[in-house]
């Protein structure tokens, strides 16, 4: 019996060296295989368009777009694509909106090497896969959550406010960032203008240092 063609998989992180370093954990698989690569959010929506692939691997913290934006983006475009989420922060908040965003699995890049390959046989499976450390974690968490009668806690801010902070922090001007977003700069100002209000900000240094707290940009 002759074993099925391996997963292919797109690989997306902002830095050349992890993508090696990842790269050669997947590769050194018999049933996984990296057959495209991106270094921000946007090129790997483009990637995974253009070409065929069963499994995205997304950091979070990448330039123009982040992986969570990328994963909502690639899970309205291509449903049966499978998303896994792998970034620095071991963050509860992180992993819940990497699930809403479409993902099936959140690996810690200190344990690639130890996770990683479970991971996307779990995705592949259509299985969800958390990391070993944050299940007591989020348990506890939700449990506390639940005796107290609170919700989980809700998004402060829209997608596409999410995406035009980014950019702002990015240092894009209006101008570019409706050229980028294809809308007009009046709707570029209001969304800012609405950002400010709602965080309680004052300025474009005050919503950079958000988005570095947020993780949509690395310090």
């Amino acid at each position: 019996m002759t074993a099925p063609p391996p997963t292919r998989i797109l690989l997306a992180d902002d830095h050349a060296l992890v993508r090696r370093g990842v790269r050669l954990i997947l590769d050194g698989e018999p049933d996984l295989t990296v057959v495209a690569e991106a270094g921000d959010g946007a090129e790997a929506v483009a990637r995974a368009r253009a070409e065929p692939v069963d499994l995205a691997v997304l950091d979070i913290a990448m330039p123009r777009m982040t992986g969570l934006q990328a994963a909502r983006e690639l899970s309205r475009l291509r449903p049966d694509l499978r998303i896994l989420i792998l970034t620095m922060y071991d963050n509860e908040q992180y992993f819940f909106e990497a699930l809403k965003a479409g993902a099936s699995g959140y690996v810690l890049k200190s344990v690639a090497d130890r996770d990683l390959v479970e991971a996307c046989r779990a995705a592949v499976r259509d299985e969800p896969f958390i990391y070993p450390g944050a299940v007591t974690t989020l348990i506890r968490s939700y449990l506390e959550r639940a005796r107290q009668g609170e919700p989980l806690p809700a998004r402060a801010i829209t997608e596409r406010e999410e995406e035009i902070l980014k950019l702002v922090a990015e240092g894009h001007t209006s101008q570019e960032i409706a050229d980028l977003l294809f809308i007009s700069i009046k709707t570029v100002e209001r969304h800012r203008a609405n950002l400010l209000q709602k965080l309680g900000l004052r300025d474009r240094l005050e919503l950079t240092r958000y988005a570095i707290r947020a993780g949509l940009i690395e310090p």
